[in-house]
């Protein structure tokens, strides 16, 4: 009868952080297909920055071509499934890796890129140019800064965890 694999909490939580933002940017990918209005609507409005302070000092950066627009948004969505499949991947690879099958090489990567992929959109495309170039920031109405944050908190976390090494490592 084989030993035995010892318990390994490091790698345990990086397979239940990285699937738990899997499942989240794979639903909020899922709901902007299949409920495309609502958010296009969001995008739309952080975009022609029509609920601004319209500083004239800021306005020209403003984009009012709907086509310009809706580009934007499929490239989010193109963005927010791509993040989905590779989350997926990394934990599935670190699920197998808990069961004995594989290394935490290949489970590392694909998490750590999907989680950068994640901080990206949400730290430099929603915080950085949605908020401070767009001045999303100054709307009451369209203003999804808290929400990027989180995000951003929650992809943090897990790349720390995803990245820490275990005792079994040093």
């Amino acid at each position: 009868m084989p030993a035995a694999r010892p318990f390994q909490p490091l790698p345990l939580a990086a397979t239940v952080l990285t699937g738990t933002v899997a499942l989240y940017i794979a639903l909020v990918a899922f709901g902007n297909i299949t409920d495309f209005g609502t958010n296009q609507a969001f995008v739309q409005h952080v975009l022609a920055m029509d609920t601004t302070f319209k500083d004239p000092d800021l306005m020209w950066r403003a984009i009012e071509s709907p086509t310009l627009q809706n580009i934007a948004y499929v490239l989010i969505i193109a963005w927010e499934t791509a993040t989905a499949l590779v989350l997926i991947a990394g934990t599935a690879l670190w699920a197998r890796q808990l069961r004995g099958g594989g290394g935490l090489a290949g489970a590392r990567r694909w998490s750590t890129i999907g989680l950068l992929m994640m901080l990206l959109l949400f730290g430099a495309g929603f915080m950085a140019i949605g908020g401070e170039w767009f001045a999303m920031w100054q709307s009451k109405s369209w203003n999804g800064l808290d929400a990027a944050a989180r995000n951003v908190v929650l992809g943090g976390v897990a790349l720390v965890v995803v990245n820490l090494r275990g005792a079994e490592e040093r």
